[in-house]
């Protein structure tokens, strides 16, 4: 299982450590309006699944942002921000932020992606900072769990992958 810190103290993780090779695990979150979303819902898509503690930090306000406006660039590639926060935090954020195009997805009700994922930390009932990459064909050709959850992920290695899996 991946280690990670979260504030520089150890953490746990709990769900199922995803690698590189991986048939990508199905999952269901809920968007903003509430609707269930699973990975087949964006089939035949390159998948940027950027995972985030919480869209209210400044990290995590930054990875959205910097995620959704690289791959916006890229034919073909759907970003997925998934947080525990509930959906209609996520919706007042996007409002906020005057950004409509973002897909926000919320995964508070069954921890669905983070047991799929392994990102559920235990202790605080978190997603920890985690960037994958998805192909069309449902294979997992990326993945970066962030050491330290309150850094910023490797974001030019994360796109690199989404335009080689194109």
């Amino acid at each position: 299982m991946a280690s990670i810190t979260f504030k520089n103290n150890p953490v746990t993780l709990l769900g199922n450590e995803v690698k590189v090779g991986d048939t990508a695990p199905d999952f269901t979150v809920l968007a903003n309006d509430l609707s269930e979303v699973t990975l087949s819902n964006s089939k035949g898509k390159v998948r940027l699944i950027s995972v985030v503690p919480s869209i209210d930090t400044g990290v995590c306000d930054a990875q959205t942002r910097r995620f959704n406006e690289d791959a916006s660039k890229l034919d073909n590639v759907e970003v997925l921000t998934i947080s525990v926060d509930l959906p209609f935090a996520q919706k007042r954020w996007c409002a906020s932020n005057g950004l409509e195009n973002v897909q926000t997805l919320s995964d508070h009700r069954d921890l669905s992606f983070a047991e799929a994922y392994g990102v559920h930390i235990k202790e605080l009932r978190l997603l920890a900072r985690a960037v994958f990459v998805v192909d069309a064909n449902d294979k997992v050709t990326y993945v970066e769990y962030v050491s330290e959850a309150t850094n910023h992920p490797n974001y030019e290695a994360a796109i690199e992958a989404a335009k080689a899996a194109q």
